[in-house]
Order: structure tokens, then C-alpha cells, then sequence
């Protein structure tokens, strides 16, 4: 049995769909914190058969849970006060995501002007479908 020590403040991102926790790291920008981040991959679930956990050691506001929320609205966060859990964050998709997602059309405004911000808007909540502000291209690779 792995054993990964407990949290005395901090947050769990829990309920993660297993191999998407080094994507996670990357996308919160995890490796440029100054702070303990456990990541602990494909451990058992009785719910999901098999998960990803990421433990952080710090306040919940060095994330940003937009992000989250968009690559797996499924995923619970935890809030680790004093070795315990006080609170328990469930995710939702956003509808607007920045900086996260590249347009792939070509004459979008975006692919010229490279200092706009790529901004991405959900258009279809059921089938989880983001398209860009500009030009409204379909973002396709979730």
C-alpha cells in the first residue's frame, strides 16, 4: 500500500479521470509554485475503477479552478484545514476560458494578432462544446 502523508493546509484535487493529472499539472502551472504538490496516478476507486489524486500544500486561490473545471468538471476539490477536511468544491464547466486553448483557424484574428488572448465560449453545455470568440471556430481536441 503507497502511503503519501497527510495534509496539514492545503487542497486534494480528488476524483480525477486516471492519466489526466500530469495535464492538470501542467495547465495550472503547478511546477513554477513554491509549494508541496504530491500527484499520485492510477490509485484504486470503488467509484471510478481507477483515479488520479493531486495534493497541493497551500491556499486554493494559486489555482485556477476555470481551468479545472474545463479539462474535468468532474474532479472534487477538497480543503484541508489543520489535517482535516472542512470543505468540499464541486466543479462545473465554465463558460469562458482564457489562454487555455489555441484557435486552429487560420484567419482567425488570433493566428495575426498575437498578443490578443485566446478566448474560448461555451456554446453547448450537454456536449461540452467550446467555441472561439473571434472567429467561432469549434475547439475539437477534449
Amino acid at each position: 500500500m503507497l502511503n503519501v502523508g497527510s495534509l496539514n493546509e492545503g487542497f486534494v484535487l480528488d476524483h480525477i479521470q486516471a492519466g489526466k493529472s500530469m495535464l492538470i499539472y501542467k495547465h495550472l502551472g503547478l511546477d513554477k509554485l513554491d509549494c508541496q504538490v504530491a500527484i499520485i496516478k492510477n490509485a484504486r476507486s470503488n467509484k471510478m475503477g481507477r483515479k488520479d489524486i493531486i495534493k497541493i500544500e497551500g491556499p486554493l486561490d494559486i489555482v485556477d479552478l476555470d481551468v479545472l473545471g474545463f479539462i474535468d468538471h468532474n474532479i472534487t476539490v477538497n480543503i484541508i484545514k489543520n489535517g482535516t477536511i472542512v470543505d468540499k468544491k464541486k466543479l462545473t464547466l465554465p463558460t469562458t476560458v482564457k489562454n487555455v486553448l489555441i484557435c486552429k483557424n487560420p484567419r482567425c484574428i488570433t493566428s495575426i494578432e498575437q498578443e490578443l488572448e485566446q478566448v474560448f465560449i461555451l456554446s453547448d453545455k450537454e456536449k461540452e462544446i467550446y467555441r472561439c470568440k473571434y472567429c467561432e471556430e469549434k475547439y475539437t481536441d477534449k
